[in-house]
């Protein structure tokens, strides 16, 4: 083991931390660089009862308890392989280790250098360790899993003292009903690594566990037409459809299910695309077995929206038709992207009255604080769930949601320079979950996190 992974170093830097984090979820407002887990350590604290100064090992179950959380992943695993190994590949170098958890945080898959074996088990980054927040405090996979998003979780921002040489990124596997199957995670043990240095594994990791998830989805509809659109805004995931050979929707992956408006109570009913789409019948020829370029256009409306279009398998394919399987399960992430570069954006016709628009704009601004739905909303233009939605974004440019997360993180910089109130204070006020919702939103938006945005005013 080397001197830096001895448990007995630096003792007055754990210390210091666990009375930080003790503050924190004590509510006072978190420095601009734990924003963003500060909610995470709150959760740690007073609904999990984590102690940050515990020097407690890590959990790592036994071969056989593995064993049984891992069989009910065994296909998902099996179809990660490839994505897990290319993975590996890229962050060995750096000495991260790989884990592959299953809902509940523990490792089910894992890849690492069996040389430190030792040394992994011991900060239980390793096969059978169980990262949970209940059990471990705020931490790559815990975290991931409770807020189910992709999150970097760097050296300081643990709760618990003992990881804070720990630097891990984490990233939700959504399986083909849109909830959550697994985590992908990277971590690595070293004091002296840099959130700078760390930063890009976070990125390589959200992308390997979107291809995980492509691949799943897939293989599991192989007898159907498989649909990727571009995101109708950066920075969104893909959104599969899978149809059946009379052109109802039969699988939709989380992303289709948030921005189509799709459950599985809808897809059960029977859902066209071309209730949502404008037909195309030629999109279907029988004929092809190679990946077709689409531009679908949403249904009434000119808002176009790059696709590529795969055909069903053959029925003459077999298990060990290989060009077949591989045609079906690779990602095409990067093909859509060049796919999106090349569709001009549609002057936009259409879209709500602005004695409409007013009415929403009013309805925003008195329940800012509250939850507010796409449904709500929708009765207030008064128009269909899924009209008010394009129609909405023909007028302003953006979805529902963008739009009054927008309005929110503007109350939200009103409150920051005029009042002195808690951060978590402003982010309830403004309609957010929590302050690390508002963290979240409010970096992606403005560029920095609300403690800098509030210090700037001052």
């Amino acid at each position: 083991m080397n001197r830096s992974d001895r448990p007995g170093r630096r003792i007055d830097v754990p210390a210091r931390h666990a009375d930080r984090v003790h503050l924190i979820a004590e509510g006072r407002d978190a420095e601009p660089e734990l924003e963003e887990v500060s909610t995470s350590w709150l959760r740690s604290s007073t609904t999990h009862g984590v102690d940050p100064a515990s020097g407690q090992t890590p959990c790592i179950l036994t071969a056989g308890e593995v064993r049984g959380r891992r069989e009910p992943l065994d296909d998902l695993i099996l179809s990660a392989q490839d994505e897990i190994d290319r993975l590996y590949k890229v962050v060995r170098e750096a000495s991260y280790t790989l884990l592959f958890c299953d809902a509940e945080g523990v490792a089910v898959e894992h890849r690492g250098d069996a040389a430190d074996a030792s040394r992994f088990r011991y900060w239980g980054t390793w096969l059978g360790g169980v990262w949970s927040e209940a059990a471990e405090g705020t931490n790559g996979i815990g975290t991931c899993i409770a807020e189910e998003r992709p999150i970097t979780v760097h050296r300081a921002q643990h709760y618990r003292s003992r990881h804070i040489d720990l630097s891990c990124s984490g990233a939700p596997v959504f399986g083909i009903d849109g909830k959550l199957l697994a985590v992908l995670d990277v971590s690595a043990i070293d004091p002296d690594r840099s959130e700078r240095a760390h930063a890009l594994t976070g990125a390589l990791t959200a992308a390997a566990a979107r291809a995980i998830e492509e691949r799943f989805f897939r293989e599991r509809f192989r007898k159907e037409w498989i649909i990727a659109v571009a995101p109708a805004e950066d920075g969104h995931p893909t959104m599969l459809l899978a149809v059946d050979g009379h052109q109802r929707i039969a699988g939709a992956n989380r992303a289709a299910r948030t921005t189509l408006l799709l459950d599985d109570r809808r897809l059960a009913q029977g859902v066209s695309l071309w209730s949502l789409f404008e037909r195309d019948g030629m999109l279907f020829r029988r004929n092809l077995t190679a990946d077709i370029p689409a531009r679908l256009i949403v249904a009434g409306s000119d808002e176009v929206w790059p696709a590529l279009i795969t055909p069903a398998e053959r029925p003459s394919a077999t298990l060990h038709d290989t060009a077949s399987i591989a045609l079906h399960t690779r990602a095409r992430s990067d093909m859509l992207a060049g796919l999106q570069r090349q569709t001009p954006v549609a002057q936009s016709r259409g879209g709500l009255p602005p004695s409409a628009m007013r009415r929403l704009h009013d309805y925003m601004d008195e329940h800012l604080g509250e939850s507010i739905d796409l449904a709500e909303l929708s009765a207030v233009a008064g128009l269909s769930v899924f009209h008010f939605a394009r129609q909405f974004k023909l007028s302003t440019g953006v979805t529902p949601h963008h739009y009054l997360v927008r309005q929110r993180i503007e109350r939200a910089q009103k409150m920051l320079a005029g009042t002195d109130l808690p951060l978590s204070d402003i982010a309830i006020a403004a309609g957010f979950s929590d302050q690390s919702h508002l963290t979240r939103h409010f970096r992606q938006m403005v560029g920095m996190t609300p403690g800098q945005f509030r210090w700037s005013r001052r």
